[in-house]
């Protein structure tokens, strides 16, 4: 598939090159993982089609370094065709298009293993800001619509290849405005290096451990 571009996003801030010992570690962790983690994509396989006989895998589009976009795929958490009928928006609290499979693979962010296939060619790293969908909303409490491409920060962060974990995904409340969501990942962008990704990617195991991916307020 091809990739497209985002030229005004890739325009606004220069991108930052990803350090070779980052990439290598990445290829090395993800090519394991995906050997690894096989037979847990066997038992998510079964469990979803077993839940409502729909599709396995969940097909999206996101945008990454530079404003380019590209193809990912997770296992299917929410009921079949949740964005043809609700639009392509972000998850809330005991969101009903979610299923109850889709509860404990998010929770324990199983639902992420297939994109360590993106990792392993590149599209992503395992620390970064968060690649969000493209075109992607929020709904808020009053009911307002906020298109997250209009928030402020929101270019600055491709300026690096997007990650699984990061900063905003640790340390920051689900709920909190995207505003300040942003700033967590302009945060890491400034202080981003081997040594804070790895303690990054040892909270995420330990947050998957326990898991808490879904809980509301800080993971850690």
């Amino acid at each position: 598939m091809t990739r497209g571009c985002l030229d005004p996003i890739a325009e606004a801030y220069p991108l930052l090159p990803t350090p070779w010992s980052k990439r290598a570690f990445d290829v090395a962790l993800s090519g394991m993982g995906l050997i690894v983690s096989l037979p847990v994509w066997a038992l998510a396989a079964a469990a979803i089609k077993f839940e409502d006989g729909g599709s396995i895998f969940f097909y999206d589009q996101r945008v990454g370094q530079g404003g380019r976009t590209f193809a990912v795929f997770k296992f299917r958490t929410m009921m079949p065709n949740a964005d043809q009928r609700f639009g392509p928006r972000q998850a809330t609290l005991e969101d009903p298009r979610v299923t109850r499979i889709g509860k404990w693979l998010r929770a324990t962010a199983m639902d992420e293993l297939p994109q360590l296939w993106n990792i392993f060619r590149g599209d992503m790293s395992f620390v970064g800001p968060r690649a969000l969908r493209v075109g992607e909303i929020l709904t808020r409490g009053d009911g307002q619509v906020v298109v997250l491409a209009d928030v402020v920060g929101y270019q600055r962060r491709h300026q690096v290849v997007p990650g699984l974990t990061g900063i905003a995904q640790i340390y920051a409340d689900r709920d909190i405005p995207p505003r300040r969501k942003f700033r967590y990942d302009t945060r890491y962008i400034a202080r981003r290096g081997f040594g804070l990704d790895l303690r990054l990617i040892f909270l995420s195991f330990w947050i998957t451990f326990r898991g808490g991916w879904e809980r509301r307020g800080k993971k850690w």
